[in-house]
């Protein structure tokens, strides 16, 4: 039995300085900082505008939200949410809780988020892997339900038994905190690697976009590369984080109706966008809905873009990923999807 995590969008510098642009612009940072924060490495990096102090400033704010969003913590709004079942929220809190519940009405429930206590049962939160009998996987789907949830003047309740996880948005949220923060102080361009949530600020210092790499899910290094400027790009995948239990592989994407890993016949969903919570939200969200629905879901809203692997190894992107997606592993299959 074992666990794994590894990034899903390659760490840009490489992708910038090692030649994943058939001219690569040697394009170095004027202030750039490392961290650990939401249980993932983040780097932030300035080419234009800003300075030090600034990354001071997001450092600082990226651990406070960790503090009041954080589900084992024990002085964070949620643990005390989830201890409680009822809390009084920041407001950054209560906007994020918010958005969580939209991006669950809006994919139908692929995406809840109260199926905490299950994912705890297999023990991704904690690393002690294992799976978990019907019986506590039928004692614990009833309490998967986002639409008991109350929140609204500051406060939320939810009902005895239940815990939620704000987790499947709370890194796209923070990056859309820190990009407005950035431009609010003239920074007019900057790469944010919040753990592989890739959040780009304008264009790279030549004007040109930034090209970000996106992992293989079946094999080291890149499947292709995405040309994005002033967007998100964030990838979920059954890579990230699994465990192998009698040969079969157990990975950390669950299926909020069944309990169990959700296989759609998708093994990787990239989603790049405007809104780095949406992007969060969504790349989890269509990896448990399947390509069918999932491709239904992008031509209904169309507010973003995205490339889906599924697993006999062929790639789909959607229309207007056409002329900004380069596939660099020619051995695979590639269709188009129309709007």
């Amino acid at each position: 039995m074992r666990g794994m995590r590894r990034p899903a969008a390659l760490g840009l510098a490489a992708c910038l300085l090692a030649g994943c642009a058939p001219t690569p612009v040697q394009a170095q940072p004027t202030a750039e900082r490392t961290f650990f924060a939401m249980d993932t490495v983040m780097t932030l990096r300035l080419y234009e505008g800003g300075d030090e102090t600034a990354l001071e400033h997001l450092e600082a704010r990226v651990k406070d939200l960790e503090a009041r969003w954080s589900v084992t913590g024990e002085n964070s709004e949620i643990y005390a949410l989830n201890r409680d079942g009822e809390a009084e929220l920041s407001p950054e809190t209560e906007r994020l809780l918010g958005t969580a519940l939209e991006m669950c009405r809006r994919t139908g429930g692929a995406l809840d988020i109260s199926i905490y206590p299950v994912l705890r049962s297999w023990g991704f939160t904690t690393g002690e892997y294992a799976v978990p009998d019907d019986q506590t996987i039928a004692a614990l789907l009833p309490l998967v339900d986002y639409t008991k949830v109350e929140y609204g003047g500051r406060s939320a309740a939810i009902p005895e038994g239940m815990e939620i996880d704000l987790g499947s948005v709370a890194k796209g949220y923070t990056g859309d905190i820190l990009s407005d923060y950035l431009k609010g102080s003239g920074v007019i361009s900057a790469l944010l690697d919040l753990g592989g949530n890739i959040q780009t600020v304008g264009a790279k210092p030549d004007g040109s976009p930034w090209r970000v790499g996106i992992r293989d899910p079946e094999e080291d290094g890149n499947l292709g590369v995405v040309d994005v400027t002033d967007r998100a790009v964030v990838t979920s995948g059954g890579y990230e984080r699994y465990f192998e239990e009698g040969g079969v592989r157990y990975w950390h994407i669950l299926d909020p109706k069944t309990g169990f890993p959700a296989h759609s016949g998708l093994i990787s969903v990239t989603v790049i966008g405007d809104t780095g919570a949406v992007c969060d939200a969504l790349s989890t969200a269509l990896f448990v809905m399947g390509l069918d629905n999932a491709l239904e879901h992008w031509r209904r809203h169309q507010d973003f873009e995205a490339i889906f692997v599924s697993e006999d190894g062929s790639i789909t992107i959607t229309a207007g990923l056409q002329n900004s997606f380069t596939l660099t592993q020619k051995n695979r299959t590639l269709t188009v999807a129309p709007p």
